[in-house]
């Protein structure tokens, strides 16, 4: 994001890639505008937040007309740095990494794994998903330069280990689907995504805050 528009705070830089992929779809369409009622059914977003949301990039919609498609879609673009493909690398090939490789992000251009590391010698020099599977010993030479993230699939006991080899590598984001809460620099940022904490939080709503 560049740096006229880091004061944009974070959950609205979260919603950024919802509304880009709405709007990219309206644009193909051929349709020049479109209203935030129209954009919150369609992003299941409250109406005054897409408001203000948009208000901190300067998409001041007009009362009755709304928010002229191509601006907001040469904002995202800008923002979202669409024009640059990120190269991601994956660290382990089992049924979640597995999974990953096949699906490769297709709906998202700019996001591509590269390429992937595992332990399993039945992997090794294979390609899944169209992406070559290295062994994990080989991280350091094999690791490209314009690698800046990495997807964590590996078990929680070795996800430290891994983490600090990847630091060393200069790596910037770690998405981290292991229970382990690794420690890095903080010019590394992190995301932790626990799915049986997910699944847990699911069940618990369910329970307590029915649907009336």
């Amino acid at each position: 994001m560049s740096d006229n528009q880091s004061k944009i705070p974070q959950a609205t830089a979260k919603r950024l890639p919802l509304y880009y992929r709405f709007i990219k779809n309206l644009h193909a369409s051929g349709k020049q505008r479109v209203s935030s009622a129209e954009l919150s059914d369609a992003v299941k977003v409250d109406s005054a937040t897409i408001r203000r949301d948009f208000s901190y990039f300067g998409a001041l919609g007009k009362k009755g007309y709304g928010y002229n498609v191509n601006y907001l879609l040469s904002f995202f673009r800008k923002t979202l740095d669409q024009d640059e493909t990120t190269k991601v690398a994956l660290i382990g090939v089992g049924n979640l990494g597995t999974a990953f490789l096949n699906y490769n992000f297709s709906k998202n251009n700019n996001t591509k794994i590269d390429l992937a590391f595992d332990v399993d010698e039945s992997k090794i020099g294979t390609m899944i998903g169209g992406v070559p599977v290295y062994h994990l010993d080989h991280l350091e030479e094999q690791l490209p330069e314009d690698v800046t993230v990495a997807i964590l699939t590996i078990p929680a006991s070795v996800a430290q280990t891994v983490t600090d080899r990847l630091v060393n590598k200069g790596v910037k984001g770690i998405l981290n689907f292991t229970p382990a809460r690794i420690n890095v620099p903080d010019t590394l940022r992190v995301h932790h995504i626990d799915l049986a904490v997910e699944l847990q939080s699911l069940v618990y709503f369910l329970k307590h805050y029915p649907s009336e």
